[in-house]
Protein backbone atom coordinates (compact mmCIF):
# COMPACT_ATOMS: atom_id res chain seq x y z
CA UNK A 1 0.00 0.00 0.00
CA UNK A 2 1.49 3.23 -0.85
CA UNK A 3 1.19 6.18 1.49
CA UNK A 4 0.61 9.78 1.45
CA UNK A 5 3.42 12.22 1.63
CA UNK A 6 4.25 13.05 5.21
CA UNK A 7 1.73 15.51 7.47
CA UNK A 8 2.65 17.86 10.39
CA UNK A 9 0.48 19.81 12.97
CA UNK A 10 1.04 22.02 15.84
CA UNK A 11 0.18 20.80 19.26
CA UNK A 12 -1.27 22.82 21.91
CA UNK A 13 -1.87 22.54 25.74
CA UNK A 14 -0.17 22.80 28.73
CA UNK A 15 2.95 21.82 30.52
CA UNK A 16 3.21 21.71 34.28
CA UNK A 17 5.64 19.85 36.55
CA UNK A 18 7.43 17.75 33.62
CA UNK A 19 3.79 16.64 32.14
CA UNK A 20 2.79 17.66 28.79
CA UNK A 21 -1.16 17.79 28.17
CA UNK A 22 -2.12 17.62 24.90
CA UNK A 23 -5.45 19.35 24.61
CA UNK A 24 -5.70 20.95 20.14
CA UNK A 25 -4.28 20.93 16.97
CA UNK A 26 -2.99 23.47 14.72
CA UNK A 27 -2.43 23.39 11.16
CA UNK A 28 1.11 25.60 10.54
CA UNK A 29 1.11 28.32 7.86
CA UNK A 30 2.67 27.92 4.99
CA UNK A 31 3.60 24.28 5.34
CA UNK A 32 5.45 22.35 3.40
CA UNK A 33 5.02 18.46 2.59
CA UNK A 34 6.25 15.86 0.71
CA UNK A 35 7.22 11.99 0.62
CA UNK A 36 10.05 12.15 3.10
CA UNK A 37 9.90 15.63 5.08
CA UNK A 38 7.46 17.99 6.15
CA UNK A 39 7.75 21.46 7.76
CA UNK A 40 6.85 24.83 8.08
CA UNK A 41 8.99 28.68 8.79
CA UNK A 42 8.51 28.91 12.61
CA UNK A 43 9.05 32.79 11.94
CA UNK A 44 5.69 33.26 11.00
CA UNK A 45 3.84 31.68 14.05
CA UNK A 46 2.17 34.20 16.33
CA UNK A 47 3.25 34.24 19.99
CA UNK A 48 1.72 31.64 22.04
CA UNK A 49 2.77 29.87 25.12
CA UNK A 50 0.14 27.06 24.42
CA UNK A 51 2.23 25.84 21.39
CA UNK A 52 4.07 22.64 22.84
CA UNK A 53 5.66 21.11 20.07
CA UNK A 54 4.20 19.09 16.76
CA UNK A 55 2.86 16.27 15.42
CA UNK A 56 3.99 14.66 12.28
CA UNK A 57 4.02 11.13 10.19
CA UNK A 58 6.23 8.63 8.89
CA UNK A 59 4.65 7.23 6.19
CA UNK A 60 7.95 4.58 6.02
CA UNK A 61 6.88 3.04 8.87
CA UNK A 62 9.64 4.15 11.33
CA UNK A 63 9.00 6.20 14.76
CA UNK A 64 12.76 6.91 15.12
CA UNK A 65 13.43 10.54 14.49
CA UNK A 66 15.27 11.59 12.05
CA UNK A 67 18.47 14.18 11.68
CA UNK A 68 15.81 16.30 9.96
CA UNK A 69 13.73 15.52 12.55
CA UNK A 70 15.59 16.67 15.04
CA UNK A 71 17.39 19.44 13.55
CA UNK A 72 13.67 21.08 13.09
CA UNK A 73 12.72 20.43 16.29
CA UNK A 74 9.63 22.58 17.96
CA UNK A 75 8.56 23.09 21.28
CA UNK A 76 9.09 20.55 24.45
CA UNK A 77 7.64 17.37 22.47
CA UNK A 78 7.52 16.06 19.08
CA UNK A 79 5.35 13.00 18.51
CA UNK A 80 5.85 10.83 15.50
CA UNK A 81 2.92 8.42 13.97
CA UNK A 82 4.00 6.00 12.19
CA UNK A 83 2.38 3.70 9.51
CA UNK A 84 -0.48 1.71 10.28
CA UNK A 85 -1.41 5.15 12.17
CA UNK A 86 -3.38 3.40 14.94
CA UNK A 87 -2.78 4.07 19.04
CA UNK A 88 0.15 2.00 18.99
CA UNK A 89 1.67 3.88 16.30
CA UNK A 90 2.51 7.00 18.19
CA UNK A 91 5.80 7.73 19.59
CA UNK A 92 7.01 10.90 21.74
CA UNK A 93 10.38 12.57 21.90
CA UNK A 94 12.44 15.17 23.57
CA UNK A 95 14.81 17.76 21.99
CA UNK A 96 17.61 15.58 21.89
CA UNK A 97 15.77 12.11 20.55
CA UNK A 98 15.35 10.69 23.45
CA UNK A 99 11.56 8.71 24.15
CA UNK A 100 9.12 10.13 26.41
CA UNK A 101 6.81 7.37 27.73
CA UNK A 102 3.23 8.78 26.50
CA UNK A 103 -0.33 7.62 27.74
CA UNK A 104 -3.59 8.17 25.57
CA UNK A 105 -6.41 9.12 27.58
Amino acid sequence: MKHPNEAILILKGKSKNGEIKIDGLVIPPFSETGPTFAGFPHSFLPFDMSYLGIVHSHPSGSAEPSITDSNNFFGLVSLIVKSPYNDDSIFAWDSSANSIPLSIV
